[in-house]
């Protein structure tokens, strides 16, 4: 048998090769030696590939809300701080997603803001936290005022953090983050790791809302590269962060694979785990004010008019 040529991939001035008895396809893509991820364009060929929308999402009039875990956070802050259209820095503050909009870190805290606001979902206990501790009632004032906002919103911009949740045994409820020492009751709560068939579940149900009460918005999904402070699984917090965000991951792998309209996933945690060797500050848990800058320039560049 006539031994095959090894399969070249290159990019700028660095290559590498890989076996060619293997069957690769016209559309392979192969992962990149570090050396190409530092070449000019790396991260839209390795990262962006396939993710990108067929043109930018946001002028400066497009209304934008973006809530669920951190990056969330760093999206609306340095959208607004370009003079873009984000909803929250001229709002009523009273809205739990404009508040507590970086504290949402599950999608059961995502989906159930979303039938809560749109449906009118009865929600007799409230189970939410702020991060001082302090309740957040399901009041119908907040409702409305949640509402508006979605409804008044063109572009969703929702990062999803944990997998794992606290639950409220008799409703089934998921907390938005972990309970309150001075509240928690072991005969009422409990932990335990959403499956991917769940977080896929919610995702959709987030999905069909937007669809049928503002049909004209798109929703744009992230991943927080933030890990775990903590974990209350018997295995070490670093391993079962691991299968936090592989949880999450696929989900959103899923999703995106039913080509839904108006639907995308933006790589923020593929950029900061895997382009960035140190993307870090000394705690492992934040990162770097210049790793988030280039993550929200590049989300900039390819999604938003300048």
């Amino acid at each position: 048998m006539n031994k095959l040529p090894a399969v070249p991939n290159r990019t700028g001035s660095h290559e590498q090769f890989f076996h060619g008895t293997w069957y690769r396809g016209a559309g392979a893509k192969f992962v990149p030696s570090r050396p190409m991820l530092k070449e000019p364009g790396a991260v839209e060929r390795f990262v962006l590939d396939g993710w990108l929308p067929p043109k930018p999402l946001i002028d400066r009039d497009t209304p934008v809300t973006a809530f669920g875990s951190c990056f969330a956070s760093h999206v609306s802050k340095w959208l607004d701080a370009r003079g873009y259209r984000v909803n929250g820095s001229d709002l009523d503050l009273d809205a739990h997603i404009i508040r507590f909009g970086e504290g949402m870190v599950n999608s059961y805290a995502i989906h159930e803001q979303f039938e809560w606001a749109l449906e009118g979902l009865s929600l007799e206990e409230g189970l939410w936290f702020g991060p001082g501790k302090e309740v957040a009632l399901p009041s119908e004032e907040i409702r409305e005022a949640t509402r508006q906002i979605l409804l008044g919103t063109r572009v969703f911009i929702l990062t999803l953090g944990l997998a794992e949740i606290w639950v409220d045994k008799i409703t089934g409820r998921a907390f938005w983050r972990a309970v309150p020492a001075n509240l928690f009751d072991e005969t009422r709560h409990a932990f335990r790791i959403s499956s991917v068939e769940e977080n896929l579940a919610n995702l959709r149900k987030v999905c069909d809302l937007v669809v049928r009460h503002v049909p004209d918005a798109s929703i744009v999904f992230t991943l927080s590269p933030v890990p775990l402070m903590a974990t209350f699984r018997p295995v070490s917090c670093i391993t079962a962060n691991s299968a936090s965000k592989a949880i999450l991951r696929v989900a959103l792998d899923e999703l995106m694979r039913e080509g839904r309209a108006n639907v995308h996933y933006f790589p923020s945690y593929e950029i900061v785990k895997d382009v960035y060797v140190d993307a870090f500050e000394e705690d492992y848990r934040h990162v770097k004010r210049s790793v988030i800058d280039y993550v929200m320039s590049t989300f900039a560049r390819h999604y938003c008019q300048a």
